[in-house]
């Protein structure tokens, strides 16, 4: 464990104006505090703090950043609090501290939920300050490190957890030494079998080219000497989750990559870069394809350099990297190395003549990615939401489009036009109905390429359809699809919630403009328009409203049935009911006047429509249809039902239904499947277990036929959709012991 005074020493070789008595006091007051706590590897706790500190000390932080290291697990495991951090070490360390701090104490719907609000706290954190990324990867990377002290399981989630959020963030950042150690520990973990693989085969590998990164860097030092240009020619190898990436990727074995080592030229100034690839080029044959410019078009994180592929000395294929002194530096650290974080933080420090009086350094664009991010957080997702778009945005890599004024927007690979529109403002995504893409127009849809001049074709009268959702790949258009989802889904709710108070107020010979902001906090509403959309959804009860308005209103009648309305596309505002939306197949108009003419009843006493489904069933993903049932309600079957035939010539009866199913919801639908299998001792276990392993579930078992050699069942099923169900079938189906498995639509 690293000595107080080792770290002061470490701390002023860099820094020589680092304030020795605020690290004196940090190292002090954190280990008095951990006191006693021992971690799962048995060593006092306070190592753990220190070792992060000694890590940051490798990217020659501040000492403000030394200490918040040293700090940052007191406010969150010890009886420290944020006042006392304050009072001893000032305000700006306490709000490092604290925003390294996990959430602990909010009533949180489940562990996925807990893990997004805490990473949510974090990239608020980081937004007002960068320190707080550095200190939190180096914290991840020292547990890492030690990661084989955790259970199993624990090992396993906390390294997924790094692989999808915290490695990725450290190279959208620009901190690529550390995200290869996280990716490569992470890797060792999730994949212990392929890491051993890999690294056994790489060993060989090394034996088999002992010398050749050698041979290749003097030769490319002689070249480039010759034109007098002064260059650190180093060879590396690419890290072991890397190869494993692209031999997954590419579907090859080790054996079959070609760039497995590659070579970074470190010239002087930027001139020298391409004067170091024209010699290269000259010398040595160029593999099509390979080339890419980062030092005209820097990637998000602020990396430069010159990437080409050449067939080299002994026919091999080398991957170079050409760039500046300044550029590796950006390359491997990041925001740590950015100018303007070192710049405004020693000025901050030291009253620096070049601070608050001289000219401000610029941000890092990396940093920049990061505060859109945050700000695409405020606008209101849920947790889990952005947690999600959050690791969308993190692993994909890059395509540069210009709009026809020459702005260059960065989106991820793969993007099409809807991206695109939302990349340059939410309105134009909101709004767009067409793209043309270098002057020709083409479908929205089309995945954009690099250097593509992108225009936009508007029309307020648009709205985003909640298709396009799954038809974005960024998280700030599928951000906002959402919103504009759900906003269109209240407005309509709205609608309908004013027209039922507006009913029930004249039904109480109340006045239809009533003032309803005095009963709000009864409801726990924040304005009268959610206190209507409540209502109009079907959640609140106009005769709560009406009760909580006059404590002497009593209804000594039933409830009145609600005014269905219809929208500009047909739909009846019956709500989201058992996961259908309803609406006329456009034989009937006007309103739910005539399906009451017809005997249908739509409500029950409680107001909900009454819906079953047909014998048999029906399941998300198939298409539907609901026929009338006088008396009774709507029956919902499968569009191929064949019971469908006897309303042939009864259209009146017809209904058109969508399902309206929430996303992430678990509830379970009735099918029927029937199976002909072999009579053999334990088939029907066998059959049972396919069903169970697929998670779905046996609602009943009929035998039908039972011969000698072969038994016919029908099993009703409940199952989560039509991908589900096929799912199960298919697996029943190649069952040795099964001869035939078929869905059964009633």
């Amino acid at each position: 464990m690293m000595r107080q005074y080792d770290l002061v020493e470490k701390v002023l070789s860099y820094n020589p104006k680092a304030n020795e008595a605020l690290l004196n006091r940090a190292y002090v007051y954190a280990m008095q505090a951990h006191g006693q706590q021992k971690r799962a590897s048995g060593d006092p706790y306070f190592s753990h703090p220190l070792a992060v500190a000694a890590i940051l000390t490798g990217l020659k932080l501040d000492d403000e950043t030394i200490a918040t290291a040293l700090l940052h697990d007191t406010i969150e495991d010890t009886q420290a609090t944020k006042d006392e951090i304050e009072k001893l070490f000032g305000p700006n360390i306490a709000a490092l501290v604290d925003g390294l701090t996990k959430i602990e104490k909010l009533n949180l719907v489940s562990k996925k939920t807990q893990q997004a609000e805490n990473f949510r706290k974090l990239l608020i954190a980081i937004s007002s300050d960068v320190r707080v990324l550095l200190v939190k990867l180096a914290d991840r990377l020292h547990n890492m490190r030690t990661l084989e002290h955790m259970r199993a399981e624990k090992r396993r989630l906390i390294a997924q957890e790094t692989m999808d959020i915290y490695a990725p963030l450290a190279g959208r950042m620009g901190i690529q030494e550390i995200r290869d150690e996280l990716e490569e520990l992470s890797f060792r973990w999730l994949h212990p079998a392929a890491y051993e693989t890999l690294m056994s085969r790489l060993n060989v590998l090394r034996e088999q080219n002992r010398g050749l990164t050698e041979e290749i860097a003097s030769e490319l030092r002689t070249k480039l000497e010759a034109q007098a240009i002064k260059a650190d020619v180093t060879s590396r190898e690419k890290k072991p989750y890397s190869i494993w990436l692209k031999m997954q990727n590419k579907q090859i074995g080790l054996e079959q990559l070609s760039d497995v080592y590659g070579f970074r030229v470190i010239v002087p100034d930027v001139q020298d870069c391409y004067t170091a690839l024209g010699v290269v080029h000259r010398t040595w044959r160029v593999v099509p394809g390979r080339f890419k410019d980062y030092i005209s078009t820097p990637k998000h994180n602020d990396y430069k350099s010159i990437h080409t592929t050449i067939v080299g000395p002994r026919h091999q294929r080398v991957e170079l990297q050409i760039r500046t002194a300044e550029m590796h530096q950006i390359a491997e650290y990041g925001v740590a190395a950015h100018s303007g974080y070192k710049l405004a933080v020693l000025a901050k420090l030291h009253g620096d003549e070049h601070g608050a009086q001289g000219p401000q350094p610029s941000e890092s664009t990396a940093y920049q990615w990061l505060r859109k991010l945050v700000d695409n957080l405020l606008e209101g997702d849920n947790p889990e939401e952005f947690l999600e778009h959050t690791k969308l945005e993190l692993f994909l890599d890059q395509v540069f489009c210009f709009t026809p004024k020459g702005r260059l927007i960065a989106l991820p690979r793969g993007a099409n036009g809807i991206d695109f529109a939302y990349a340059v403002h939410t309105h134009i995504g909101n709004h767009c109905v067409g793209v043309k893409i270098n002057g020709r127009h083409m479908p929205l849809l089309t995945e954009l390429k690099n250097g593509d001049e992108v225009e936009i074709i508007l029309s307020e009268a648009q709205t985003p359809p909640a298709a396009w959702e799954n038809a974005v790949i960024t998280g700030k258009a599928r951000s906002a699809i959402r919103r504009a989802t759900r906003e269109a889904v209240r407005k309509q709710y709205l609608a309908l919630g004013r027209d039922i108070m507006k009913a029930a107020l004249e039904r109480a010979d109340k006045a239809p403009d009533t003032e309803l902001s005095p009963i709000l906090p009864r409801f726990q509403m924040k304005t009268a328009e959610d206190l209507l959309a409540a209502v109009g959804q079907g959640d609140i009860a106009a005769d709560e409203v009406l009760g909580a308005l006059d404590p002497n209103f009593r209804s000594d009648v039933p409830p009145k049935r609600r005014t269905i309305t219809r929208d500009e596309a047909g739909w009846f505002n019956l709500g989201r009911v058992a996961g259908f939306k309803f609406r006329w197949a456009g034989l009937l108009t006007g309103s739910d006047r005539e399906l009451r003419s017809k005997g249908v009843p739509l409500q029950n006493a409680d107001g909900s429509p009454i819906v079953k489904l047909a014998e048999g069933g029906a399941v998300p993903g198939e298409r539907i249809v609901g026929i009338l049932d006088p008396g009774k309600g709507i029956t919902i079957y499968p569009i191929h039902s064949p019971k469908l035939r006897a309303f042939e010539d009864q259209l009146d009866l017809w209904i058109d239904v969508t399902w309206d199913i929430q996303e992430g919801t678990t509830e379970l639908y009735p099918a029927r499947m029937q199976v002909t299998a072999l009579n053999e001792p334990g088939s029907l276990a066998r059959i049972a277990s396919v069903i169970g392993a697929a998670r779905g579930n046996i609602d009943k078992l009929q035998m039908v036929t039972r011969a000698r050699d072969y038994t016919e069942m029908l099993i009703d099923l409940e199952v989560l959709d039509l991908k589900h169900l096929t799912d199960i079938v298919n697996g029943v189906k190649n069952l040795p012991v099964v001869s035939t498995a078929s869905r059964v639509i009633a």
